[in-house]
């Protein structure tokens, strides 16, 4: 209680500030009468690669401007979900999952498929995708493969991610927020142009989640979350045609998890009706990270080209633990730690924008050191379940012994001791990647003005290594005995007999590939805002190795020597038995087939394929009815090639991801944006996707052809308005800023058997804004309906899990700039 008078005082004391002080370029784009305004023309952003604005290229794309971002509660990448055509990205789990789709191609593990560069330096793993957004100016999507001049791991699109720059923003910002569930968050940043030649920014953010929701187990909130960091930024221009860009940003992240509910069992035994559609589990669960990227961009003109060079440092060091049971059995945990460090350079050499003929070449490469472990620990019911499923299995296989008049049937029992059994694991998976590449635009093709050609490739080279330790040491005491019919008689063959076991995996594997990324694209400019476009273009999501793996290779590892110490004391005792000949020789031919120990390819059984597709598409940029309307068309044909999807161990035991073959994505985008009046704005987009399996056969019963690809929406789409109320001249406000939207998708398949589902669901989000010069109060509501729905689902021996999407929750924000 203490903690909320604290917020709101502190809210109430910065209103009389926000409420003072000359116009704000942020909340008052110039408007030329009822003109949409072109993102791309208010916020110039240096980009090393592009010759032309999003909107003159032959791809399809959507940008946001700080002010939309705000008007459309994005705080992070996963708050784009929707906003963007065929754009997916669900909300579930932590800031380590951040599943990215677009057009049937997306990732839940491993390596992105669609990329991220924030200021030009790119992100190179997804676990560093979800981070703080209060010092954002712009944001692209681009959709369709962006491999020619991106490479590896952008073959669904690519987001740029750009911050204010100290040169053309100035004074300091102060933003304050609270919302209902304990959610509270404070910025400030200051941004300084101290002269013609040099310009800094200094910010500091803090955020905090109460959660939303209980788990049944404790009754404490699970999915809380603390944040705070800052950004330092520095440009420095030595001289007229030379720029220095400096950045350095460091985020702590501490969350709480998973808000994973019960919903029931898939097969097996009968459910438990009262776990169903609750949330309760007995190990605590969270996820912690320090995230530190820093980056210099550096920009040369000379009089017929630029030169650039971005040279990015990651550092990522986080600690995941997870219940891998979700319920309150005590079955088994998992915890997982990251070291990862990357280095990054790209060197670009372009032509001046405006020429006939327009290119674009450079070179790029990056090291990432990776350094996991990831260690699985059986507790207490794990031990019994893994006790009971030995046994289960092996006295499937014990005959009936017939002596005589008599029979026996032999009773077979085999106990992991202790109330522990640990799996550690520890991986080391150094990537070097190099890629050349080349890009052409021929202006004014065979004299006709207006028309273009465009000719690329990149040509992506790639390292990967493995260097890995698992094993396991345990004991176990086995007994054989046998139960004498009719006289239900038991007779002790073998005595109990204590063994230990210890199996391992220690080695290195290595491989490396080629990929070779054309793109091919025809455009003719009907002026410098429309045009019509087609395209082909190539991309690839890179492969990798499942260490998550190793915990299944060792599981049946586990019971080939525990078979192996039963087969080495029962054989004997058989042979001397007064048994016949045929039956004691199928039983010594059952225990020694178990004791066979797997003949183990360490790469095959961990190695998965690089990923790649050709997108064939046509598209148009048209800005209509005197500027009062801007459409963005495109219609797209997809064909995926080793599609990588992610799928629990056959234990169970983690994720890992395997190659599916093909698919193929059909489908359209539309995003419309008008002007009606100087106060009244509206804005739509609507994707369709068609993505399916056309080759996936697992086995003779397991033939997904047909189906659909798991998590790509067939549909997505959002509308939304905004309307200006202007007050009279001498009113305490300048005026009052009503927006609105609403965004949908689905149907959304959870699984590649497409036996789950979440329906399309939509919820309704809006704001109201008080503006007064540079402040601005602003009350805001998200899923203002109350929408019930599953943001995510998935299935672990032979369970369902869900997680609900977030509850309807009301909040203020005041944002000032001094």
């Amino acid at each position: 209680m203490k903690k909320n008078i604290a917020i709101v005082s502190l809210l109430a004391v910065s209103i009389k500030s926000a409420l003072a002080g000359p116009v704000s370029p942020e909340n008052s784009l110039p408007k030329d009468t009822t003109k949409v305004i072109d993102i791309e023309e208010v916020v110039v952003i240096a980009t090393p690669k592009e010759n032309n604005r999003l909107r003159q290229q032959a791809t399809s794309s959507t940008s946001f401007s700080q002010s939309a971002m705000r008007n459309n509660s994005v705080t992070s990448v996963k708050s784009l979900s929707a906003l963007v055509p065929n754009l997916f990205i669900p909300d579930y789990g932590s800031k380590l999952t951040t599943s990215v789709y677009i057009r049937g191609i997306g990732s839940r593990i491993n390596t992105p498929a669609v990329g991220l560069y924030v200021d030009n330096i790119p992100f190179i793993d997804k676990s560093a995708f979800d981070f703080n957004y209060s010092d954002i100016e712009r944001i692209d999507v681009m959709r369709g493969p962006q491999g020619t001049l991106y490479g590896r791991n952008t073959m669904g699109g690519l987001i740029r991610v750009f911050t204010k720059s100290p040169f053309t923003y100035q004074g300091t910002d102060l933003r304050l927020g609270a919302a209902t569930y304990n959610n509270y968050n404070a910025s400030l940043t200051h941004y300084h142009r101290i002269s013609n030649q040099f310009a800094f920014s200094v910010g500091l953010f803090y955020d905090h989640k109460g959660g939303f929701f209980k788990n049944d187990y404790n009754g404490k909130r699970i999915d809380t979350d603390n944040e705070f960091g800052g950004r330092i930024r520095a440009i420095y221009l030595p001289t007229e045609n030379l720029k220095l860009d400096f950045t350095v940003n460091y985020e702590y992240t501490n969350q709480g998890g998973y808000p994973y509910e019960y919903t029931g069992k898939v097969s097996g035994e009968e459910d438990r009706a009262d776990y169903i559609g609750r949330i309760s589990y007995d190990n605590a669960c969270g996820y912690k990270r320090n995230l530190l990227n820093t980056g210099l961009n550096l920009e040369y003109q000379a009089d017929n080209f630029i030169l650039s060079s971005v040279t990015g440092f990651q550092y990522l060091r986080d600690h995941m633990d997870l219940d891998q049971d979700f319920t309150e059995q005590n079955i088994y945990t998992m915890m997982q730690k990251q070291n990862s460090k990357t280095l990054s350079e790209e060197i670009v050499l372009k032509s001046k924008p405006r020429r006939r003929w327009q290119w674009t070449t450079g070179v790029s490469g990056f090291y990432q050191w990776l350094d996991t472990e990831a260690p699985v620990t059986f507790q207490k019911d794990g031990v019994n379940w893994l006790n009971s499923t030995i046994n289960t299995n092996a006295n499937k296989y014990m005959p009936t012994i017939s002596m005589g008049p008599m029979s026996m049937k032999l009773n077979f029992n085999d106990i992991i001791n202790g109330e522990q059994l640990a799996i550690p694991g520890k991986f080391s998976t150094p990537i070097l990647n190099g890629a050349i590449f080349h890009q052409s635009t021929f202006n004014d093709l065979f004299g006709l003005e207006g028309l273009s050609f465009t000719a690329g490739l990149r040509m992506d080279y790639e390292s990967l290594k493995l260097d890995y330790y698992s094993g396991c040491q345990f004991t176990h005491t086995y007994s054989l005995g046998g139960t004498l019919t009719p006289s239900n008689k038991v007779i002790e063959m073998i005595p109990a007999k204590e063994f230990n076991v210890n199996n391992s995996y220690d080695g290195k594997l290595s491989h490396d590939y080629i990929q070779l990324l054309p793109k091919f694209a025809l455009q003719y400019d009907f002026d410098s805002r429309n045009n019509i476009y087609a395209s082909v273009s190539k991309g690839y999501r890179s492969g990798g190795y499942n260490i998550q793996m190793f915990s299944d290779l060792l599981q049946n590892d586990m019971q080939a020597s525990m078979m192996k110490d039963v087969a080495g004391v029962t054989i004997p005792a058989l042979e001397s038995a007064p048994i016949k000949d045929e039956q004691k020789q199928n039983i010594i031919g059952i225990l020694n087939g178990m004791a066979q120990s797997p003949q183990t390819d360490v790469k095959a059984a961990t190695l998965y394929k690089p990923e790649y597709s050709w997108n064939y598409e046509i598209g148009s940029h048209l800005t209509l009815f005197n500027g009062k309307l801007q459409a963005d068309l495109s219609a797209f044909y997809m064909d995926t090639r080793d599609q990588q999807l992610s799928r629990f161990a056959e234990s169970g035991l983690g994720r890992i991801t395997v190659n599916a073959g093909k698919s193929r994505s059909l489908g359209a985008e539309a995003s419309l944006r008008a002007q009606l009046t100087d106060q009244f704005s509206l804005n739509g987009n609507y994707g369709y996707t068609y993505a399916t399996f056309t080759d996936y056969v697992i086995s003779e019963t397991e033939n997904y052809n047909g189906n659909y690809v798991p998590f790509v929406p067939k549909h997505t789409f959002a509308v939304g308005g905004q309307y200006i109320f202007p007050l009279r001249k001498n009113a305490i406000l300048d005026n009052i800023t009503l927006d609105a939207n609403y965004r949908a998708a689905g149907r959304i398949y959870w699984t590649e058997q497409n036996n789950a589902s979440q329906a399309l669901y939509g919820t309704l989000n809006g704001r109201l804004s008080l503006n007064k010069g540079n402040g601005q109060i602003g009350f805001w509501v998200n899923n203002a309906l109350n929408k019930d729905y599953q943001a995510f689902y998935f299935e672990t021996m032979s369970r369902g899990f869900a997680q609900k999407g977030r509850p309807v929750q009301v909040g203020i924000d005041i944002r000032c700039r001094f």
